[in-house]
Parts: C-alpha cells; structure tokens; sequence
C-alpha cells in the first residue's frame, strides 16, 4: 500500500523536531552520568534550564543540520526524487549520529574527568597514534552510554520516516516561488538560531551564556550541547604557554593568591556597595583629570558632577582600562580576571570553579544584583553577572514592565538617566547590605542623546562629547533624587569606565597607554574615603581594593592589588593587544612571547628594575594560562 505523501516542509520540521528530541534524550543521560558534580535539580529551576536548553540546542541543530534545511528545501522539483532523498537521508543519519549524539553522550563521560563539555581543543588534538585504542576502551568501560548511542541512532533512522514520499501540490511558478520564499525564510530562522537572536544588541551567543539561565557552572554545562560547544570554540586555539619559571619560583614572583590583613587601612565593613561601569568614559572627557588637555577651549571637560565627586573621594588619577572592549571590563572589574589574546568570557574554561566579588560578597550576607538598560541576555553582560554570582538581574523588559516602552533609545536600550533612577527605586527595596552593579549604555555610538537635551548639553569637540555629559547629568539627576536615603548613606560607590571611547580628542589618547587611560574613583556619601593616588591603577584592582575596604578577611584569587592594603604587589596595569603589555608608573612594557621591551616614560622616576619588571609579568602571564588550563580560579583549599 502506497504512503500518503508529505510535503517537504511538513518532513523537514518533523526530522528537525526529532533532533531536538534527540538532544533531550542525551542530556538526560548526561545528568544521570554526572548527577553528583551537577546535583540535585528543583522544580524552580526547570523552566530556567529549559529556555538555556533551547537556545544552545537551537544553535547546534542550526550547526549540523543547517546543509540539511538546504537539501530539504531547495526549490527544485529533483528533490522529490528518490536518489536525491537517499543523499538528504545519508546526511541527516551521519551528521546527528556523530555530531548530536556521539559528541554529547561522550560528554556524559567526558565531562566526570574535566568538568567542560568536550570543545574544539579536544577534537583537534585527537590525533594521536592512541587514539583508537583509547576510544576502545573507552567505549567498552561505559557499554550503557554505547547502547544509548546504538538505540538512538536507531531512532534517528526509523523516525526520519524515509519511505514517506514527499510531494508539491503546487506547479510552475507557483512552486518555484513559494518555495523560494520558504528557504529564505528558513534561511533567516537558522541565522538567528546560531546568533542567539537577530536584534542589534544580540551578540553571537558563547559558551559562557549558559550561565544567565543557570545558578551554578555545573548547572550551565547541563544547558550547552554540542556539536555548539566544539565549533563555536573552534577559533579559540588551545591553551598552550610558555612555562618561564618552575612553580616554586612563579609564586615568588607573582600570586593571584591573596591573604588579606587583619585590619585594613580604611574600615567600611558592611556597608553597600554599588559599581557603575560606565561605557567609553575615557579619561580625556574630564577636565579633572586632563585639565592640560583643555588648556584655551571654551569647554573645560565634559563631567563636571563626576569631577566634583572625584574631588570628595578617592580618586584613581591614572587609572588604565585592562581591554578594549567591554566584554573584556566585566571580569575584570567583579572578577579580576584579564583578558589577553582572547576574552576570557569566550573562553569555555571561563565557566570553571571561581569566586568573583559578587560571590564573596554573597557569602558576607551581601544580596547581588545586576542592572543593564539593554535587552535581557544581550552582550552577555547578564550571563556574566550570573557566573560571577550574582543573583538578580534587572534589564530593559523589567524596567518597562514598570514605566512603558517610551524611554527605548531607538539602539541599544533605556537611555541612562531614566534607568539610573529605575535602579535606585530597586535598590531601595533590596535587604542590605547590598552589592549591585551597572553598566550604563547611553554614550556610545551613534552619540546621540535624548531629544530634550541636545539644546542644553555641550556639543563638545568630538562625537562622544555630547554623549559623555548626558551621563554625567543622569548622575547628576540619580544623586539628587536617592541623595537623602539612609541606603544612600551607608554606601560605596565605584565608578569605572570599560574602556577609552572610540572618538580620541587629546594628543596623549592617541598612543598607548593614554588609549587605555580612564576614569576611575571611589566615593562614600559621608566623606569616610577621600584622597587620591598617583599610582598607576587598572580595573583589575577594583575586586580587591572592595573586598579589602569591606572586611574581607578570607583568601581570595585576583591578579589586581588591593591599592590601600598591599604595597607588596606590582604597581601596572596589563593587557594584551598585538602582543601582551604594561604600564607602570615610569615604564611600558611590551611582550611578544619571545623578548621582553622596557622603555621609558617621560617624567618616570626610574624605579624599576627592567629585568625584574619583565619577570614579574611573565610570571603573571604564566599563572593567568596555568589557571586557564586548570579551569580554576580559587585559592586551593
């Protein structure tokens, strides 16, 4: 009896529905191989990991089985032929078989040994004289996990159906252009599958993404799936560095191991603590800082409130950026964490064991949260936030849930002084003490500022200019409103930029390390830290500069230095671009893995010693590879 036939639609989102059944079944079998390291699952939670599920599963079914889509819907007749369903039938068993199934049940094992799903590392130096071997042994010590592998194949061959015949009943042009429009439409589903999403603010989504739907890394490595997992990280390279010292010489040299003193220089335990890190607030923007560059201009500087505050606090007068970008300031700033050839967030150790700022502050009786005018995962500042530890995350949807959809900026979000004053009504309703961070989105490209304020805000003399001075009155407007609250009072604020903004104005921003120059201070409402420093300071030390004003007496992992507590440390700031470099207060440094360069700055007083200066550093790119290998970032215990 002949079987009815489908169209080629109706077969395609069949077959793709099987594969999404397929990942479900492995991840069910990942967990109970790996229950004890993951632990027990609530029934609040599920929903959370299924939506993170989805969307990487999505992106591996767009990875393997996108030539797929192409096959099934190309607008040809021949594809009702039964040569070419035997190619489409081949290519869909082989690549979900291996790439689906085979690659995330070896995880199930896999991941017991490493604590990571298997990523392109492993696939490209698999090639070793033992490989089969091994995989032989391998496959005969786990024969459940083998016979998972053998029923599911085999579900993925019945349930593809591949005798069911496939027909049009459109003809002539007709078919040719529905059909057309049907693979265009396919075609831009599978695009915004891998992406992640297709808004402007959408980043290609990571592996560290997993975090933003799960309470814990073990929880986030359940989320992801492969083949994701290994062609996302493909570009990556693998974690191979130089080992310049033995490691009982590196310790000596440098340690991201810091035993805090039992008493500190300023005491302001308990106390809340709130981090602003403002986009593209280069140093220049500030006449406070750079009054030379604004020698003769009608405009002395564009933050004059930020200029005022730093005047009341504790001013970073040379404090550096440690990257360009700010997917690189957010572990930086909350973890302390740099960002060398590639961003630590992009990397698939940077789900490892750690504890950053918000978890040790969490640990202190501190409740977190974290607040971004722009759409919930965007930019995967969120999914960061959540792998930091923090707890509650505040975005664009929640803030019109409250006020409506009018303060949209048009680009990237809510315009910062509406979502300032958003932050503070939460903060007053959050149990202190508290730790909150924001990350402010309004001055960046394409510069533009809200329609009221463009009469009365300073045009400036670069794009940004306008864009800067916006911020400082959102500020301005945030301090006026919450300025009289006790929780107001009783907290220290940090304000950092995440990097020098792209439109340069002074001289000095042009070249390195003035391109790295921003702002970077601290305040207390009651006067309780004031000062300034001279010292070069980077975002790096921010994480232990907190910890050490807010009591922290426990040992804690950071490559930056408490600036009020630790004299001992490296005074600079690092980085990496077109090869790994410092700034200290008389020196640069520059490194290509093979031949240190030290050179002078103007003014420098010459302090240190070149050769010590380069071993130190190489030291401290030895430990950051070391621990990326380890994918730990924790004091041992």
């Amino acid at each position: 009896m002949e079987r009815r036939p489908h169209s080629a639609l109706t077969m395609l989102v069949w077959r793709i529905a099987l594969v999404y059944i397929v990942l479900f079944l492995c991840r069910a079998v990942f967990y109970l191989a790996n229950a004890a390291a993951i632990g027990p699952l609530a029934w609040s939670e599920l929903g959370q990991l299924a939506a993170g599920a989805w969307r990487f599963d999505t992106a591996s079914v767009v990875y393997a089985d996108g030539a797929f889509v192409l096959l099934s819907l190309v607008p040809f007749r021949f594809r009702e032929r039964r040569w070419w369903r035997r190619i489409q039938f081949g290519y869909y068993l082989a690549a979900n078989s291996l790439l689906v199934a085979a690659l995330n049940l070896s995880d199930a094992v896999y991941f017991r040994y490493t604590q990571k799903r298997i990523t392109a590392d492993e696939v490209f130096f698999a090639d070793n004289s033992n490989t089969a071997s091994l995989l032989l042994k391998f496959t005969a010590e786990n024969w459940a996990v083998t016979l998972c592998f053998v029923l599911i194949t085999l579900l993925l061959a019945v349930g593809y159906r591949y005798r069911t015949p496939i027909r049009s009943r459109l003809h002539g042009a007709a078919f040719y252009a529905a059909n057309t429009l049907v693979l265009g439409v396919a075609a831009g589903l599978c695009i915004a599958g891998a992406r992640g999403g297709m808004t402007r603010m959408t980043r290609p989504i990571t592996l560290s993404n997993a975090a933003l739907y799960a309470s814990d890394n073990a929880r986030a490595n359940l989320i992801l799936s492969n083949p994701f997992c290994v062609l996302r990280t493909a570009g990556n390279g693998s974690i191979r560095y130089e080992r310049y010292f033995a490691e009982e010489e590196l310790a000596r040299r440098f340690t991201p191991y810091h035993l805090p003193a039992d008493t500190a220089a300023v005491d302001l335990s308990g106390r809340n603590v709130m981090i602003f890190i403002m986009e593209s607030m280069s140093a220049e923007h500030s006449a406070y800082l750079m009054p030379e560059a604004y020698e003769g201009c009608e405009h002395r500087g564009f933050t004059p409130f930020l200029d005022s505050l730093m005047r009341d606090g504790y001013c970073f007068r040379r404090m550096y950026a440690n990257g360009t970008r700010s997917i690189q300031a957010m572990p930086s700033v909350l973890g302390s964490m740099p960002s060398f050839k590639t961003p630590f967030v992009l990397l698939p150790q940077s789900l490892g064991e750690s504890r950053q700022l918000p978890a040790i502050l969490r640990d202190m009786g501190y409740s977190t949260a974290f607040f971004c005018g722009s759409e919930r995962g965007s930019m995967g500042f969120g999914a960061y936030a959540r792998s930091a530890g923090i707890e509650r995350l505040f975005s664009r949807e929640d803030y019109e849930a409250h006020h409506g959809g009018g303060d949209f900026d048009g680009y990237w979000g809510i315009w910062d002084e509406p979502f300032l004053q958003y932050a503070g009504e939460e903060l007053e309703r959050m149990p202190e003490p508290f730790f909150a961070a924001l990350f402010t989105i309004s001055a960046h490209h394409p510069f533009v500022v809200p329609e009221q304020y463009e009469p009365v805000l300073p045009e400036g003399y670069t794009r940004i200019h306008r864009g800067a001075a916006y911020d400082d009155l959102a500020f301005r407007r945030f301090f006026e409103r919450y300025g009289d609250r006790e929780w107001f009072r009783r907290t220290l604020f940090v304000f950092v930029a995440d990097h020098v903004s792209s439109e340069k104005f002074a001289p000095e921003t042009l070249s390195y390390p003035g391109n790295c120059r921003i702002i970077g201070f601290l305040y207390t409402p009651d006067g309780a830290l004031r000062g300034s420093s001279d010292d070069t300071a980077q975002q790096l030390d921010i994480m232990p500069t907190v910890l050490g004003l807010t009591g922290c007496r426990e040992p804690y992992f950071a490559f930056g230095r408490d600036v009020l507590n630790e004299p001992g440390r490296p005074v600079w700031s690092v980085g990496y671009e077109a090869g790994f470099r410092a700034v200290t207060n008389d020196r640069i440094l520059r490194f290509d893995e093979r031949e240190p360069s030290v050179t002078d700055r103007a003014g420098g007083g010459r302090t240190d010693d070149p050769d010590s200066l380069a071993d130190r550093f190489k030291a401290l790119i030895q430990q950051y590879y070391a621990h990326i290998e380890r994918k730990s970032y924790v004091v041992p215990r």
